[in-house]
């Protein structure tokens, strides 16, 4: 079936496009060879940008980062292989529309106004307009309200969930991505294309919440489909059958995101646009499960963070030396295309260290959470560097219950139902519900957050420079919750 081809409206060519030409060595790509970029010997050719998002997929869901799932993401390790991976990378909230809306804005989710589901009100620049401001013809597939952080911009393209199969079908992706190349080739500009997979989000491939979600659609199933015996039950879960069977399911959805990856760049092969196309692969968030999403722990905001552009970034590279954020893409892309920066960006960009360089002030990261898709207000902050990360719960008074949609499935219930007769169980059930205010991990050696170490005596002095750091972080960006932190021995302060 041909889809297309697709009609952009004439505003978006009208303006002087930019020219880029960024020098850099011929690069040596395992498994096929990546000449020098065609953007690199004709500098009135542009760079192409295909930024490709997982819904809801942990860090160390994909193969090239460790996932011992028998070939989980072929398609992904290829791309790992062919450019750069990041180590320490995070998106500053791991919740979908706020994670989105700083992808977008390069601003922390209390300076763009998207801290819940909903869109800015704020006067701000977002990439996608500087992009079409630069001549760029600008779509979208799947996730497209999550994904456009003003209402009133309109993509030149833009297919949603019921046009892509439930955002589960890879062949509508590859079909509406091809189209969409070969249209903007024909006019001649250079696109920038955000393809949002919506695995592997609930509800999970074949599980009883997919057939009541969608009675009478087929959905698509993966490539390969997981039983419980196939995989690992995360370090942050108690291994039960049930839970076992949900991580199972999980893993065979992450499965059609990496299918989904692959007629990607498969369309943009066939198109002839490999070489002078910037390609990015990240997650919004981690995982849907307890201690994981709409959280602040490692395995909320680490993200599987990757990037191919030949002839500037070497391949085969891993950065396990910088921290970089989802502030820090909208900075770095325009960096890259040597457009002129927004003012009041809270990121900056990272293309010394896409070159192979160090940058100073990359030690940390800072994460926040506001609020679920239902509203419900949990505001939390995070600090991590490389060894530990403290967490401040504003919202834990011993009384409040969090809740939210990692509750809705099969692992939850069974975790809730294990903690009759486990005490270890009940612990962590107890923990998720209420948490506490304050929680010290050594991520290093305890990277599920198993261990809080807040009142340790051996750690007092990491807590307080830790406190220290983020108190200064929340001061430099006007956080509100600000004062709730420093008076957060107070409960009514807190509140």
């Amino acid at each position: 079936m041909f889809i297309g081809p697709f009609s952009f409206p004439r505003s978006a060519w009208e303006r002087p496009a930019s020219t880029l030409c960024v020098a850099g060595p011929d690069a040596e790509r395992p498994g096929r060879a990546f000449p020098r970029g065609v953007w690199e010997r004709d500098a009135k050719i542009m760079l192409n940008i295909l930024f490709m998002t997982a819904d809801d997929l942990n860090w160390d869901s994909v193969g090239a980062y460790g996932c011992q799932t028998p070939e989980i993401t072929p398609n992904i390790d290829l791309l790992a292989s062919e450019g750069i991976r990041f180590e320490y990378a995070h998106v500053t909230i791991a919740v979908c529309q706020p994670s989105r809306g700083v992808l977008a804005t390069g601003r922390y989710p209390h300076r763009n106004g998207i801290e819940g589901f909903y869109h800015t009100d704020l006067e701000i620049a977002t990439l996608p307009d500087c992009l079409r401001e630069a001549g760029y013809v600008c779509g979208i597939l799947g996730k497209y309200d999550h994904s456009t952080p003003r209402l009133d911009f309109a993509w030149d393209m833009s297919k949603d969930q019921p046009d892509l199969g439930q955002g589960r079908d890879p062949a509508l992706y590859y079909q509406y991505a091809r189209s969409f190349f070969e249209e903007a080739q024909r006019q001649g500009r250079p696109f920038y294309l955000m393809a949002n997979s919506h695995d592997p989000h609930r509800p999970f491939s074949g599980s009883d919440q997919e057939r009541e979600e969608w009675p009478n659609e087929q959905i698509t199933p993966p490539s390969r489909t997981y039983r419980p015996e196939d995989v690992q039950v995360p370090g942050f879960l108690p291994d039960l059958p049930e839970v076992r069977r949900e991580v199972a399911e999980y893993y065979s959805s992450a499965r059609r995101c990496d299918d989904t990856v692959g007629v990607l760049l498969r369309a943009l092969e066939e198109t002839g646009q490999a070489d002078n196309t910037l390609v990015i692969f990240l997650s919004d968030n981690g995982m849907a499960f307890p201690f994981a999403k709409t959280n602040c722990y490692l395995h909320s905001t680490k993200t599987p963070w990757i990037m191919r552009l030949p002839g500037v970034i070497q391949p085969g590279g891993v950065d396990a030396k910088h921290f970089i954020s989802g502030i820090d893409l909208m900075p770095t892309i325009l960096d890259l295309l040597k457009l002129p920066l927004p003012d009041n960006l809270d990121g900056t960009s990272f293309l010394p260290v896409l070159k192979g360089d160090a940058q100073q002030g990359r030690e940390h990261v800072c994460t926040q959470f506001h609020e679920t898709a239902r509203y419900n207000r949990y505001p939390m902050r995070c600090i991590q560097n490389k060894h530990y990360g403290y967490i401040f719960n504003a919202w834990s008074n011993g009384t409040r219950v969090f809740k939210n949609e990692s509750q809705e499935g099969r692992t939850f219930k069974a975790m809730q139902a294990a903690s009759a007769a486990d005490q270890s169980v009940a612990d962590r059930v107890k923990l998720f519900q209420y948490r506490v205010v304050e929680e010290l991990y050594d991520f290093e050696k305890d990277p599920d957050a198993l261990h809080n170490l807040i009142h340790s005596p051996e750690h007092h002095v990491v807590a307080e420079q830790m406190r220290s750091d983020l108190e200064t972080w929340m001061r430099s960006t006007n956080d509100p919750c600000l004062q709730a932190f420093l008076n957060r021995e107070s409960a009514g302060e807190r509140e």
